[in-house]
């Protein structure tokens, strides 16, 4: 039996699993979270603490279609700017919750599409959240960058604000897909973005592609890899595109019809990595890729690589503060959640109220399961020294998962006394893998392809 023959029968091809960036999965919130909770575990930060920020704007210019992102368009900035207010409130009310000395270790803005912000609004935003949560020195702030919505007066602005790193959204290069999608985006209009970040002293640049696209073939993933790598990126994000129309009604506009395959999806994915590499990108986890310099690579080799919702990260902070409409906040508590729909989150922040509406506050079990799978996905491995030490109770219960989770997948895993590795054959089945530790039922989620 070749290797896609064993890979099909685990189930890689057909399967629909989490991608694990968090534990449980948002599916799994419940309503029972809700701002009393938020806010006790907002006071119950250590004073001093460095945690994280994410903010998310959810607004775009034009919606693209393969995009499952909670996001809005909108052809005026009116709609924007009354965002904004409510956003900087909320800042406001979460900041007078805060323990003194509160310092932000990472702070990133995502969406929708930030730079849909002016340079008027970047520097509003960005004062009210230095007001009450400070960056800390040497910390990193990201912001999710469309090239078709950059100009140098907003790079400029962001530049003042302490911005350290941009994220680029890329998609593919190819015309025929980019209109498929209803991305329109040509490579010199990245290309020009990326030279506007870096003259402005931004130099640390991610950029995210998709494999799995309609009209998609290896020809075409190669030429994007190529023209990408050009463009030197210190990370990039290769995410396979998730096709869910029940819960992204845009993409009902993308025909499934041209969709590649999940046997093909893997020729992409496989085609893209080995081009990465061949030009001295290090694989970080189940698909990113950086430089061997980038930090993101350096937590990667030393064992501090861990995951968010943003994807993978080196972040050490056990507070992840999500504002705006559907963030989600992270607490060694639990999860929360604000409204996803603008208009009650803006209702609550209005009335002096979080817009916290569901979430999930961890069990012990929930905790060594989450750790368990953020060990596969971020280092393919579990090692029995490190769960020892962390959950010195749980032992035994650790053993007899690994044991069984060993059963199940055979030789694509080794299991010895230093804890359980996946092998190189069987990396493509993290996922499916990950899931095996998962406590929860997923009969009424609707999770992407595994591959």
């Amino acid at each position: 039996m070749n290797m896609t023959s064993r890979l099909a029968r685990m189930g890689l091809f057909d399967a629909k699993v989490p991608r694990y960036t968090s534990y449980p999965t948002a599916p799994q919130f419940k309503k029972d979270i809700g701002p009393a909770q938020m806010r006790d575990w907002i006071a119950a930060i250590a004073p001093g603490s460095r945690i994280s920020l994410y903010l998310h704007v959810p607004f775009c210019r034009k919606l693209c279609w393969f995009c499952a992102c909670r996001t809005q368009g909108t052809p005026s900035a009116a709609p924007v700017r009354a965002y904004l207010e409510t956003l900087l409130k909320e800042v406001a009310l979460v900041g007078q919750m805060l323990p003194e000395g509160v310092t932000l270790s990472r702070m990133h803005w995502g969406g929708g599409t930030p730079t849909l912000l002016d340079k008027a609004m970047i520097a509003e935003l960005a004062g009210g959240i230095a007001d009450v949560m400070p960056l800390a020195d040497n910390a990193e702030f990201s912001v999710e960058i469309d090239p078709n919505e950059i100009d140098q007066a907003r790079v400029d602005a962001l530049a003042a604000a302490g911005m350290t790193r941009a994220s680029i959204g890329v998609q593919d290069f190819d015309q025929e897909i980019q209109k498929t999608i209803g991305r329109l985006q040509g490579f010199e209009v990245t290309r020009d973005a990326a030279q506007m970040l870096r003259a402005a002293g931004i130099h640390s640049l991610n950029a995210d592609i998709l494999f799995g696209l309609p009209h998609q073939t290896q020809e075409r993933i190669a030429a994007t890899v190529q023209k990408l790598l050009t463009l030197y990126p210190d990370r990039v994000a290769l995410y396979g595109y998730a096709h869910v129309p029940w819960m992204a009604r845009r993409q009902s506009l993308i025909p499934s019809d041209a969709l590649p395959k999940p046997e093909e999806r893997l020729g992409l994915f496989e085609t893209a990595r080995q081009l990465f590499e061949w030009d001295g990108y290090q694989q970080i986890g189940i698909d990113h890729f950086a430089v061997p310099s980038d930090t993101l690579a350096v937590a990667a080799r030393t064992g501090r690589l861990r995951r968010n919702f943003q994807g993978y990260t080196d972040e050490p902070a056990e507070v992840l503060l999500g504002l705006g409409a559907s963030a989600i906040s992270r607490f060694p508590q639990g999860y929360a959640q604000n409204d996803a729909a603008t208009s009650g989150y803006t209702k609550a922040i209005r009335d002096d109220a979080l817009s916290t509406v569901r979430g999930h506050r961890f069990t012990a079990e929930d905790q060594l399961r989450g750790r368990l799978i953020e060990a596969l996905m971020c280092d393919f491995k579990v090692d029995f020294a490190e769960f020892a030490e962390k959950f010195p109770a749980q032992d035994r219960h650790i053993r007899v998962l690994l044991s069984r989770a060993a059963q199940q997948f055979g030789d694509l895993v080794e299991l010895s006394p230093l804890g359980l590795r996946i092998k190189p054959d069987g990396v493509p089945l993290t996922r499916i893998i990950a899931r095996f530790f998962d406590a929860y039922d997923m009969s009424g989620a609707g999770h992407a392809s595994a591959i």
